[in-house]
């Protein structure tokens, strides 16, 4: 089990420390927590021992049970240190070397890798000294997970509030996923749905959130993956550690998909890619009495199909009748190593839906069926079977 030391430090956002504690259990983690005694006038160490099933170090002269000499037990046993929320403060100890507290002595102990998730007040955190140590830390290797933009507990409006939860779980699992079985290997990732214009104000599109795609990237991300994604219009966060290019088009997926594809080693097509597109779509808005009965289309290009050489394939096929019959037809057409095929008939499969059901169809003729599954553990599963390509092509 991989073991995780959880820095609180003393800011209004400690609360959050609580939920993000919460998170890197579920994820199967074991979780230490360290906090400078500033922390504890935030909130209890009591709640940190409830959700870790740990002893809390908030002390580097006070032993506690079962830590051994604190700071280097908590040090040396990580695989990875996340120090959230990290204060203006810790962040200047740190970069000075400065370990008067639990939380600031373990990180000077420590060779794990190091995650800091500031929250601070705007003027703070953009003051030319927090900067300078922010790029001094960076230098040293330590992964810096950005504040959001919002509203402060101070009235202020700015950066500086704590990054969203699931970004900062992002960055650990980022980080525990270096030395996978996809370390080093570029993979592509397309996702959502493509919206085709009609006129300056409408277009042709489809029901696609993206969702599969997203969860594909962080499976990927999480194995080793350095993950493209090209994603058309969609209300999803950017995983964290993921480079993203956003597209409107299909014409724009295809023109970024094939800048791509000559560093890549593998490609996962889960965009939506509308099949057609308007003839001649309009600049302006087209008043409702002035609009065609008509719309001439014209066919968008098969991405998959142009993608030539030693490059590993991954489809997507949402069919609603004769499921695998038209997937596999798709898989052989596509030279494809293997298709992903949904039934979007069903009501808890397929657009805007947590859940699929799909049936894996593999370049040789094998055909697995899964059972419903979170989107999430579907995307474990094809992230299975890409490594598995991978060690195929390397046995050849």
């Amino acid at each position: 089990m991989k073991k995780v030391t959880l820095g609180v430090s003393g800011s209004i956002a400690a609360y959050r420390a609580a939920d993000i504690a919460s998170g890197l259990t579920k994820l199967g983690l074991d979780v230490q927590v360290a906090m400078t005694r500033e922390a504890t006038k935030f909130i209890a160490p009591l709640t940190f021992h409830d959700l870790t099933h740990h002893p809390v170090a908030t002390d580097m002269f006070v032993p506690v049970q079962g830590l051994g000499a604190d700071h280097i037990s908590l040090a040396r046993g990580a695989d990875v240190i996340l120090i959230s929320p990290c204060t203006a403060n810790l962040i200047a100890k740190l970069a000075c070397g400065i370990c008067d507290d639990i939380v600031s002595a373990t990180v000077l102990a420590t060779m794990a890798p190091v995650i800091l998730a500031p929250a601070m007040n705007t003027v703070m955190y953009e003051n030319v000294i927090t900067q300078e140590n922010l790029t001094q830390l960076r230098k040293r290797g330590f992964t810096i997970v950005e504040p959001d933009y919002a509203a402060l507990p101070c009235g202020e409006v700015g950066r500086g509030h704590i990054a969203d939860t699931e970004r900062i779980l992002g960055a650990v699992r980022m980080i525990l996923g270096r030395g996978g079985e996809l370390q080093g290997r570029h993979i592509v990732v397309t996702a959502g749905g493509t919206q085709e214009p009609i006129d300056a104000v409408r277009h042709i599109g489809n029901r696609s959130s993206g969702r599969m795609g997203y969860a594909l990237t962080e499976a990927l991300r999480d194995r080793g993956a350095r993950v493209m994604l090209i994603a058309g219009p969609t209300t999803l966060l950017t995983p964290f550690g993921v480079e993203k290019i956003e597209v409107r088009e299909a014409l724009e997926m295809r023109d970024r998909v094939l800048e791509e594809i000559p560093s890549a080693r593998a490609i996962v097509m889960t965009a939506a890619v509308v099949d057609f597109r308007p003839e001649s779509p309009s600049s302006r808005k087209v008043k409702r009495g002035d609009f065609p009965s008509t719309i001439s289309l014209v066919p968008n290009p098969d991405i998959l199909n142009e993608i030539k050489g030693d490059v590993i394939k991954v489809g997507f096929a949402a069919e609603s009748e004769d499921v695998v019959q038209n997937a596999a037809k798709k898989l052989a057409w596509k030279e494809l190593d293997l298709i992903v095929a949904n039934d979007i008939s069903r009501p808890d499969s397929g657009f805007g839906s947590d859940t699929n059901q799909v049936t894996l169809i593999h370049k040789g003729g094998k055909i697995e069926k899964l059972p419903l599954l979170s989107k999430w553990e579907v995307a474990v599963e094809i992230t299975d079977r890409i490594v598995e390509l991978f060690k195929e092509r390397l046995s050849l």
